[in-house]
């Protein structure tokens, strides 16, 4: 896996005075997206279908869905500045750039599908009104629908101003559209055949198909790098489009209610054209809607694109696409990309199979938005200070909304959207990409720490214990079998901890931060997950002492040492040694030494160890916590098919038989798996020899430490000899207030 990274804040300096305002930057693509193609050629249909009251509803669900998302976005635009992106930009801002690619992603074709929706739409209403004349000269649908596309995009590529200008002469249409509508008159029942009958659509389905129709907000987030104030223009142009929005859509149903029939207004797209008091004027605003709708997204697409490029998030045959052209930066290669996707859907699609497709990519967007906002304000971090303030349960009950619809609207297709975009963020992990900014899921770790750490208990429990090893190896790569064997014991259940005891003076704490970071990063190339910790002392002994009292943080401390054995003949260093581990009995620590050669754990990496031999001293005293460590030793893959042999040494053969009776039933008792009893009669042998010939051919062993005390540097001793034509060997020391023999039985 690579790791790249990404600076994609880079701020592009706009020349004095320039950037939209809030009226033609936000409000004006906003509303006149909103006020669509769907208003236009299916706010009758849904009418016919489904009645006044019931439109009423569609519309109130669908604009409370859309209005919540556009407090969740005022809210994240006025804590952070919004540059190139959009939606994506506040997402991968707030919870990360794996989440921001996984529904930028998707975003980015919403956007790019949109621009084929509005121009078939345009098409769709020419051929309804020109069909005959034009079918003649062999024009179709599909011709005018790409012949728009390529003059949107043209328009686009000339310059967003002269995009953003034209708009307020289609605004201009629609409004005198509206009010033909209003000042119209009722009309006699269609004379088409009527092919589908009044009612017989599903209220979600219905659903699916209008919702596009108020999801025109994201036409005045997209332009946010082309804003001279984003921070003050996304909440204000945004909220006001919603608002209007509503107020005409809640009207419109009134009216058609009124003044046409079921079947007329479920047959007839242009129902509109028949009902209003100028007939043109409702042609006008039709196309004025659908060209100015392919506009917003013909220019919000690309931008979107770009800052997808920019961050890394696309691969680096597609990096071109970041690139921007003049003072205001305009994406004209992602343009260009934009419509070649755009041209490819107007020949496959038609208005009704896009739209339902748009309302899972837009309600997935809206769900993510609502998730980062309501995070951010349920943590409460310093950092998150929006002037436009909302609760942050607002936030979550509209994310939990648009969940519910997609359902609601089609349970397959919600799974799958969420498989394509879990999909897309476990690529963008494994990319490994570096950000520069920071986001909000640290903050939700810190918050989950934080309960979870006073929630821990003081005192150990038995049921729920874990090694929490804090490992003296120095610098890793000197003794980095010590490392190995505290993963091999943890592996995911457990915390590692590598320290490293530098002289004093011999770095600054500026140096010392390097050089953790430096062994933080060598220890991820090798796949280790572990803390590191640095401290400074005379010398490892005294450093090893000040870790043993201070490191941790409240009740999550290390509960055991992993350490090396000592080969020094110094006395003196021997007893520093011996202190320390008296010192981790004296604070309740465990000790874990391993005794062998580097090149030991070496050698069980080239073959798949057989057996783990537990020289058995009973349950109560070491016994508990080697059987703990040889079961967590064995469930790592590479030791998984490793046997336990609990050995145990007695006089003669009748101790032999109750001894053997006794480790059958511990075996039982205990949850450790495939173990073996081997009772070993001494014979009058040495119990050094008897070991010696044992143990001889097994990977490693296990053997419990004598409590410290005066004689235990002369026990520690004895020890070594004994051990010391053995395989790698483990000292284990049990010091913790805990009855391991209850981790160990079955409930």
């Amino acid at each position: 896996m690579s790791s790249r990274s990404t600076t994609a804040d880079t701020v592009i300096t706009k020349p004095n005075g320039a950037g939209l305002g809030t009226f033609g930057g936000v409000f004006t693509p906003s509303i006149l997206t909103i006020l669509g193609v769907i208003m236009y050629l299916r706010f009758g249909w849904v009418v016919g279908h489904m009645g006044v009251w019931k439109t009423m509803l569609i519309v109130t669900i669908a604009t409370s869905i859309t209005f919540i998302t556009g407090l969740s976005i005022s809210a994240i635009a006025t804590d952070k500045v919004v540059r190139a992106g959009g939606a994506y930009y506040m997402i991968s801002r707030s919870l990360g750039i794996e989440t921001g690619g996984a529904v930028g992603l998707p975003l980015y074709f919403a956007q790019a599908f949109s621009v084929a929706l509005y121009t078939i739409g345009f098409a769709e209403s020419v051929m309804d009104q020109f069909g005959e004349t034009l079918s003649q000269v062999g024009v179709n649908q599909t011709l005018i629908a790409m012949i728009t596309t390529l003059l949107v995009a043209a328009l686009a590529l000339k310059s967003a101003d002269i995009a953003i200008k034209a708009q307020y002469f289609i605004m201009a249409a629609i409004l005198l559209s509206l009010v033909s509508l209003v000042f119209g008159n009722s009309i006699t029942p269609t004379e088409l055949p009527v092919t589908e009958t009044p009612g017989s659509a599903g209220f979600w389905a219905v659903f699916a198909i209008f919702f596009p129709a108020v999801t025109g907000i994201m036409a005045g987030v997209n332009m946010s790098g082309d804003l001279k104030n984003p921070t003050k223009s996304i909440p204000i142009g945004t909220l006001a489009a919603v608002a209007t929005g509503y107020v005409i859509y809640m009207l419109i149903p009134l009216l058609l209610q009124w003044r046409a029939d079921p079947a007329s207004l479920v047959t007839e797209r242009l129902v509109m054209q028949r009902i209003a008091f100028w007939g043109p004027a409702i042609l006008l605003g039709v196309w004025g809607a659908t060209l100015s709708s392919a506009i917003g997204s013909i220019l919000g697409a690309p931008r979107i694109l770009q800052a997808l490029a920019r961050d890394g998030i696309l691969p680096r045959w597609l990096r071109w696409l970041g690139r921007g052209k003049g003072p205001s930066d305009e994406p004209q290669m992602g343009t260009l990309f934009t419509l070649g996707i755009a041209l490819a859907v107007v020949g496959l699609g038609e208005l009704d199979l896009i739209a339902p497709v748009l309302s899972m990519f837009f309600l997935t967007t809206y769900m993510v938005l609502n998730v980062a906002a309501g995070i951010e304000g349920f943590l409460q971090s310093p950092s998150y200070r929006p002037t436009f303030k909302v609760p942050w349960y607002v936030s979550i009950i509209g994310a939990l909304g648009c969940i519910a619809v997609m359902f609601l609207i089609n349970a397959v297709a919600t799974v799958l959207a969420a498989l394509v975009v879990l999909g897309v963020y476990l690529w963008l992990e494994r990319q490994e990409i570096q950000t520069t900014w920071g986001d909000v899921r640290q903050g939700i770790w810190l918050s989950l720490l934080r309960i979870g750490l006073f929630n821990i208990a003081d005192s150990p429990d038995s049921k729920n214990w874990r090694p929490h090893l804090l490992v003296l190896s120095g610098a890793p790569t000197n003794r980095w079998h010590l490392v190995e064997l505290a993963t091999t014991l943890t592996h995911g259940r457990g915390l590692v901890t590598i320290a490293s005891v530098l002289p004093s003076g011999s770095r600054d704490l500026a140096q010392q931060e390097t050089l953790g970071t430096t062994i933080r990063e060598y220890l991820e190339r090798r796949g280790i997950q572990a803390f590191v910790k640095l401290i400074t002392a005379p010398n490892t002994f005294a450093g090893a002492e000040q870790l043993i009292e201070a490191y941790g943080i409240g009740p999550l401390v290390p509960n055991t040492l992993l350490l090396g054995d000592t080969k020094s003949p110094d006395p003196e260093v021997q007893q520093r040694y011996y202190n320390i581990i008296a010192k981790c009995h004296e604070a309740k620590r465990n000790v874990i030494i391993f005794r062998g050669e580097p090149e030991d754990m070496k050698d069980l990496d080239r073959h798949r160890p057989k057996r783990i031999d537990v020289w058995w001293g009973g349950l109560q005293a070491n016994g508990g916590l080697m059987l703990v460590l040889a079961y967590l030793l064995r469930t790592n893959w590479q030791w998984r098919s490793a046997e336990v042999y609990l050995k145990l040494v007695v006089s003669d053969e009748t101790a032999a038989q109750a001894a053997k009776a006794n480790l059958e039933s511990l075996i039982e008792m205990v949850r450790i798996g495939r173990a073996e009893p081997e009772v070993i009669v001494a014979d009058n042998r040495p119990f050094e020899d008897i070991l010696k010939t044992s143990s001889a051919s097994a990977d490693i062993v296990f053997m419990g430490l004598a409590t410290p005390g005066e004689t235990f540097p002369t026990q520690y001793q004895a020890l070594q000899k004994r051990t010391a034509a053995l395989p790698p060997t483990v000292f284990v020391l049990a010091a913790e207030d805990l009855a391991f023999s209850e981790l160990l039985q079955k409930d």
